[in-house]
């Protein structure tokens, strides 16, 4: 796991709400690899970073909706044909501050959309409450298709930030 420069970052910027892409304070992103270990990795990769930006008050919110994110693009997001090699990475984890904004952004391999469960009796399910929990802690989140040389798409989760 390892950080990035912008460039690696500037496709997610496409599709998240308006923020001046000039303003990126730090930016960080991992390479997953296809198992579910990953998700502990994203975790560990997530506190150290938020530490690093004196963000670690975040930690508990920010680090479930990656939990999220990365497990739900672990499950969903890769063809079931897809090595669990771990030196394999179909998907990456990003992270990027603004003065007042952090946004978490997984990338991965699938082009088809996100479902969220509508339900009271989904929300009863053992499992699929993944996107209402990232509706629940972020302040927004969305996703959009990659284009280019960059295939899949990007789920990505915004939270505000207090600036004191």
């Amino acid at each position: 796991m390892g950080t990035n420069g912008s460039t690696m970052l500037e496709p997610l910027r496409q599709g998240l709400p308006p923020i001046d892409p000039a303003g990126v304070a730090s930016s960080a992103s991992c390479a997953l690899p296809a198992r579910y270990e990953a998700v502990r990795g994203a975790r560990q990769f997530t506190r150290t970073t938020l530490d690093q930006w004196e963000l670690d008050d975040r930690f508990d919110d920010v680090a479930l909706v990656v939990s999220e994110l990365v497990t739900n693009a672990l499950r969903h997001a890769l063809p079931a044909d897809t090595p669990r090699e771990p030196q394999d990475s179909p998907v990456r984890l990003h992270l990027m501050r603004w003065k007042s904004r952090l946004v978490c952004a997984v990338r991965d391999p699938s082009h088809s959309s996100p479902v969220a469960r509508e339900t009271d009796e989904d929300c009863a399910a053992e499992s699929g409450r993944g996107l209402f929990l990232v509706d629940s802690f972020s302040d927004t989140w969305g996703w959009h298709p990659l284009a280019g040389s960059l295939h899949g798409k990007v789920v990505w989760a915004l939270f505000q930030l207090r600036t004191d």
